[in-house]
């Protein structure tokens, strides 16, 4: 893939971000900081080149049918298209000034409108199942049962508490493990997926702590923490370029199919290890949030975790052969059944 391509892609994230006009000021910073990271080459920033990628979207200065025009390959403007869609539909179902620029956008990336409304219809339907849909949930920590002898209620109380903590703990080591799954996947409703999976966590810890949580509630805990939705999917696709899942070679483009999966494992560890990392960090983060009442403060909370992230990021190593083996026996075709069920 060449820096004009990665650039035109980068740019149609960009339009996809700011297609509703919606953004805030720390999303918009953390966009423009990925795109600063895309457009590289040879592992040198290229800033003046992000700069310029940045303004020419800002001030309108191009269009979807411009940037698509830079894409040689239709399997590239297939991605492109893939990625908008999921940067659209990141925080719920596209607006109608979302849906008007995918449909540009597909026109100009000569996707027919009965494919392209195929996909739209399926991540729609990712970004708006029912938080209390499938999953476990699971009952809150029982206390003693009434008439119980105090040292035994404190007993009872200790071991279901404890017993919560570690059900917890692996329920969140499971969805970064699946996450880390769906990002080794050719499938661009692979990463669409990451973001509802994410708030279903968050949503099931909330529950077995006694807090019925709503999508707006999620989506306000996700940025308070310091990861907006809109930011992450444009991130979790960046990393997947950078990192070579989706690399030219030989006039193929590799990750595009079961084989290239397999063979661009290696080089996929950077986009992997954030989805596995990110979402590890937010369930830590929601079963503090939620075990203590919610009390911290959003500086706690962003606190809390830059902490964790970082120690997920040095368990990933350890976890990366599950990671793997789960990418393997996933089936792109089930991905909305899976987000229904978590």
């Amino acid at each position: 893939m060449s820096q004009l391509e990665r650039d035109a892609i980068a740019a149609i994230c960009l339009m996809a971000a700011f297609a509703d006009g919606q953004p805030d000021d720390r999303e918009r910073a953390r966009i423009k900081t990925v795109v600063d990271g895309l457009s590289t080459d040879g592992g040198t920033p290229g800033a003046d080149v992000s700069n310029q990628v940045y303004q020419r979207v800002i001030f309108r200065q191009t269009s979807a049918a411009q940037e698509a025009a830079q894409l040689s390959m239709p399997e590239l403007k297939q991605l492109a298209y893939e990625m908008a869609v999921s940067v659209c539909d990141a925080d719920g179902v596209a607006s109608v000034a979302e849906q008007k620029f995918l449909t540009d956008l597909a026109s100009a990336c000569g996707i027919s409108p009965e494919d392209a409304a195929r996909h739209q219809s399926t991540v729609d339907q990712m970004s708006s199942v029912p938080m209390g849909s499938g999953g476990g949930g699971g009952a809150s920590a029982a206390g003693a049962s009434v008439g119980a002898a105090p040292s035994a209620a404190i007993s009872s109380a200790a071991v279901a508490a404890s017993q919560l903590d570690k059900d917890i703990d692996s329920s969140v080591r499971n969805y970064a493990i699946l996450n880390g799954a769906l990002e080794l996947l050719p499938s661009g409703l692979a990463s669409a997926a990451i973001i509802p999976l994410q708030m279903k966590m968050v949503y099931e810890i909330g529950k077995r702590y006694g807090y019925t949580l709503d999508r707006g509630h999620i989506k306000d805990f996700l940025a308070t923490a310091g990861v907006g939705v809109t930011s992450q999917v444009v991130e979790g696709f960046a990393s997947r370029i950078v990192g070579g899942l989706i690399e030219n070679v030989g006039g193929r483009l590799i990750g595009r199919g079961a084989a290239g999966m397999l063979s661009g494992l290696g080089r996929a560890a950077t986009g992997t290890a954030f989805a596995f990392a990110t979402t590890y960090a937010l369930g830590q983060v929601a079963k503090q949030y939620y075990a203590g009442g919610r009390t911290l403060s959003a500086i706690d909370l962003q606190a809390v975790f830059t902490k964790q992230s970082a120690s997920a990021k040095g368990m990933y190593d350890q976890y990366r052969p599950r990671i793997e083996e789960q990418a393997r026996n996933l089936n792109p075709s089930q991905i909305l059944n899976m987000v229904r069920g978590a």
